[in-house]
């Protein structure tokens, strides 16, 4: 992989580089078709992660569907493949770690200790292997590509990072490889992640600007689902991911939910704009 990534880069290609754990959907595919309309060539990785799960998570049932994927990423037009096995990441005697201090214990981190370690990590040494002009993340994951973002500007990485909207399915529901652990009735169920964002949105259009009363109401509708067991439900500046009492700049609605045994997160970004707020779900 290495070899490859210096010849792209002697001959003046940008690359471009979609890091994934697998199990391929469409927003996997988004981000390869956005890595193809900038990038040559393309570089897509598939690994998973062991470091950023934690003891009791489903490290050992997250779904692996290589030779599925791989058929996925060559149609899609993907010109090469890094799938490395977890020995070649983490040899024996690993002990160096990256940690974003500040970010990285609010939230997910709250809710999973040692994730975003393990996050940033893994990706630190595959934009160090690949080398890629640019890399190419989705907005699920939205404090995921913030912290990575913040890692490349703090340690002065070459890689630009791309952050790409969220792909739902027809029903609202975002998509993501843990939706394969949902029974039918957890599926539907599901739903209501969306129904609460989306029912934010719909408050902010109307004016609403106070933020605990938002919040307030976000988890008056997950009540409604009796199925959903909420981990968190917040309202935060998208810069520093701290709680926020009213709207201003730049923010994020936060979800993590349980639906059944599966963990699920979504949200919503809210953007002030020459005193405008404009909503993205």
């Amino acid at each position: 992989m290495k070899q490859v990534a210096r010849q792209a880069r002697a001959e003046g290609r940008p690359t471009g580089f979609v890091p994934t754990m697998g199990a391929l959907h469409a927003g996997h595919l988004l981000l390869v078709r956005a890595a193809l309309a900038e990038c040559h060539p393309v570089i897509a990785s598939i690994f998973v992660n062991p470091t950023q799960f934690g003891p009791s998570e489903d490290f050992q049932k997250y779904p692996r569907t290589l030779e599925a994927d791989s058929r996925k990423l060559a149609d899609a037009g993907v010109d090469y493949l890094f799938a490395p096995d977890p020995a070649e990441i983490y040899p024996p005697g690993f002990s160096t770690w990256v940690n974003v201090e500040g970010l990285s214990e609010r939230l997910e981190g709250r809710a999973r200790r040692g994730h975003f370690r393990g996050v940033t990590t893994v990706v630190l040494k595959l934009l160090e292997i690949v080398q890629p002009a640019k890399a190419f993340f989705g907005r699920k994951d939205a404090q995921q590509a913030r912290i990575i973002r913040k890692m490349a500007r703090d340690l002065h990485l070459d890689s630009e990072i791309v952050v790409c909207p969220i792909v739902r399915e027809p029903d609202g529901l975002a998509m993501s490889s843990r939706n394969a652990y949902l029974s039918p009735e957890e599926r539907r169920a599901a739903t209501i992640l969306f129904r609460v964002l989306d029912g934010a949105r719909a408050s902010i259009a109307r004016g609403e600007r106070d933020a605990l009363r938002l919040t307030a109401a976000m988890r008056e509708t997950l009540r409604t689902e009796p199925l959903a067991e909420p981990e968190y439900v917040e309202l935060v500046d998208a810069e520093t991911l701290e709680p926020v009492t009213r709207l201003r700049g730049e923010c994020l609605a936060l979800l993590a939910v349980r639906i059944g045994g599966v963990r699920l997160i979504d949200n919503l970004l809210i953007e002030q704009r020459e005193g405008e707020f404009q909503t993205t779900l």
